[in-house]
């Protein structure tokens, strides 16, 4: 178990954020080899893709049983939806001494919290021979490499799904406040008398400054992130699983879809929850001209609406739209 307490100035300071790389080193971990049963399928493949595409730094540091992945791989998100260039370019711009002192956190472990020390790689130990500064800019290419082979063409769609799940926080930490949002996160994440309590395999008890909680599509369970270098100072990062709806597009009912169109229909039905014109081209299998056009039909009809959220444009039924879609009787069978 791990428990960080939080006093009221930190729980102020505390935020949710979307980040690219964050679920790339995810699939480092673990997880990586054996996603939750959720998952969508490219998470699985992606680690099949690291070990093809010839990322020897990368596949030395992925995890088939417990163990570290070092954290200047996922930088702490700069603001709450940073691109996957501006989190590369922090990679790249990691201090040479938090490089070389994570990976010696690798090497020896951090027993009082019950991490083992592990042996490091050959090709580890050859980059870091080359300094810090190397083994950052090797490891922004491997990242770049590993991203446009296994992420860039799902991220659209993960993104507002991610996205999605931070407006859903927003909407409870209005109407419930932040301990009524933590105990809404995971089974394994609870708030109590200033304490954020996270279901861990690890131990550890620390006061600190505030808490970057980041939802996940990649992660199966739980997760934080503790500065693992003697003296650092940066707030931990606590991931969760996101529960995200199942991919698969609803069915529209006959009768909707002789009104609409069984394009639009099936557009209409599934916007039971926010989706982006990536999302909804990738479930219904349309490109996203077309999923554009008839969405732009469904929102001048006053059935949909849109509105920005970070770097996606989210489509949700209006009233009107889910009363359609909710009083047309279902096709018979």
């Amino acid at each position: 178990m791990i428990e960080l307490t939080v006093d009221a100035t930190g729980l102020a300071r505390s935020r949710f954020a979307v980040s690219p790389l964050h679920e790339v080193a995810a699939t480092l971990l673990p997880w990586g080899l054996r996603p939750a049963t959720h998952a969508d399928p490219w998470v699985a493949r992606a680690r099949r893709v690291l070990r093809r595409a010839r990322l020897p730094l990368l596949s030395a540091l992925a995890l088939d049983n417990g163990g570290y992945v070092p954290d200047f791989l996922s930088p702490h998100p700069s603001g709450p939806s940073p691109t996957v260039e501006e989190e590369l370019e922090r990679v790249r711009d990691t201090p040479p001494e938090r490089v070389l002192g994570e990976l010696e956190a690798l090497r020896g472990g951090h027993p009082c919290v019950g991490l083992a020390g592990a042996e490091l790689p050959p090709d580890v130990r050859q980059s870091m021979d080359r300094g810090g500064a190397y083994v950052a800019r090797r490891a922004a290419q491997e990242l770049r490499r590993y991203w446009d082979l296994a992420f860039a063409p799902h991220w659209d769609a993960a993104r507002a799904a991610l996205e999605a799940e931070v407006d859903r926080c927003a909407g409870v930490l209005a109407r419930r406040g932040a301990a009524g949002l933590f105990n809404t996160l995971h089974p394994g994440i609870a708030w109590s008398d200033g304490t954020l309590r996270i279901d861990s395999r690890f131990t550890m008890e620390r006061s600190v400054p505030l808490v970057i909680v980041v939802p996940s599509l990649v992660a199966a369970r739980p997760g934080v992130a503790v500065d693992p270098v003697r003296g650092g100072r940066r707030p931990p990062m606590v991931a969760y699983p996101v529960r995200h709806p199942a991919t698969a597009p609803a069915s529209a009912s006959a009768e909707l879809a002789r009104l609409l169109g069984p394009t639009r229909a099936g557009l209409l039905t599934a916007l039971g929850s926010p989706a982006s014109t990536a999302q909804l081209a990738e479930r219904h299998f349309l490109s996203p001209a077309t999923v554009s056009y008839h969405l732009g039909v469904l929102h001048r009809s006053g059935l949909v609406t849109r509105a920005r959220s970070g770097r996606a444009v989210l489509y949700r039924r209006t009233p009107a739209g889910s009363r359609l879609a909710a009083t047309t009787p279902p096709a018979n069978r």
